[in-house]
């Protein structure tokens, strides 16, 4: 126990250390409250009657139904932010090969499959303290620009809090299939170009693709993404869709079990991938 705690420490020491926790952190907050204070106001004012409908080009469909506004602008942090933890739990990983720092930490801590627990663990506090940098800007600012408008935040409603409580777990998860990645793709450049393209692309293409009928909808809701929805609880992705078949969800508590083992998944076939490996 005291070797995997000094490990844990450690692994804080080579992440905290470095620029890139910090850097993604501010584009974070940047990215999320730039898109939920932007949807916030537009949806928000055409509840309200502030905006038009046909001025806003929403075809005459007006908002979310009335209620549904707050879970879908404070999802924005885990539905549109998750990548930011997969990012840095793989940098993070991917680092480690590229600069080779794991041949003196398995000097000093021979227990390879330790060392992968304590960055795993390490990263999902990490991943969840990117959740709170992600809610600060969705939630933060996204409550003041509903309040604006005379749209009630539901900041004292239990559902919101319990709906922030499941977004610091999947954002915490996400990060632990970062370093899963990381280490089943050493690569820094082809682990970052996956990320990117499968979370910026593929899946959502798949999921939008899938809508179309029950049983490709029924597969599609074991997709990373659409499992983290449903442990969220809300998502713009769903949210707006009015197709019946984009209705179907896994239950929250099923959501994320498949997220977790997605990320058992990814750092159990790292371990066995690569990082038994010599990596002098």
């Amino acid at each position: 126990m005291a070797t995997f705690i000094r490990s844990v420490s450690a692994e804080f020491a080579k992440l905290l250390t470095t620029r890139m926790w910090w850097v993604l952190a501010l584009v974070l907050f940047g990215y999320i409250g730039l898109l939920a204070g932007g949807l916030a106001a537009l949806f928000a004012g055409l509840q309200s009657g502030a905006i038009d409908p046909s001025a806003a080009g929403t075809g005459g469909q007006g908002a979310p139904p009335l209620g549904s506004i707050p879970p879908l602008i404070y999802s924005f942090a885990s539905s549109v932010g998750y990548v930011f933890p997969v990012l840095l739990g793989a940098l993070a990983t991917t680092s480690e090969f590229r600069h080779q720092t794991l041949t003196p930490t398995f000097l000093a801590t021979p227990r390879r499959a330790g060392v992968l627990g304590a960055k795993s663990l390490t990263l999902f506090v990490v991943g969840v303290g990117l959740g709170v940098v992600a809610l600060l800007a969705s939630v933060g600012i996204g409550a003041l620009v509903m309040n604006a408008f005379g749209v009630d935040p539901l900041l004292g409603d239990g559902e919101t809090w319990t709906l922030i409580g499941r977004t610091l777990l999947a954002m915490g998860l996400w990060a632990i299939i970062g370093v899963g990645l990381g280490a089943l793709v050493p690569s820094q450049v082809a682990s970052i170009v996956i990320v990117l393209a499968f979370t910026q692309f593929v899946e959502p293409l798949l999921r939008l693709a899938s809508s179309f009928l029950d049983w490709t909808a029924q597969i599609a809701q074991f997709l990373p993404g659409a499992a983290s929805d449903a442990l969220v609880g809300a998502s713009i992705f769903t949210g707006m869709n009015p197709t019946a078949t984009a209705a179907v969800a896994l239950d929250w508590w099923q959501g994320g079990l498949v997220l977790l083992a997605y990320a058992a998944w990814a750092t159990a076939g790292g371990y066995f991938v690569s990082w038994k490996r010599d990596v002098t």
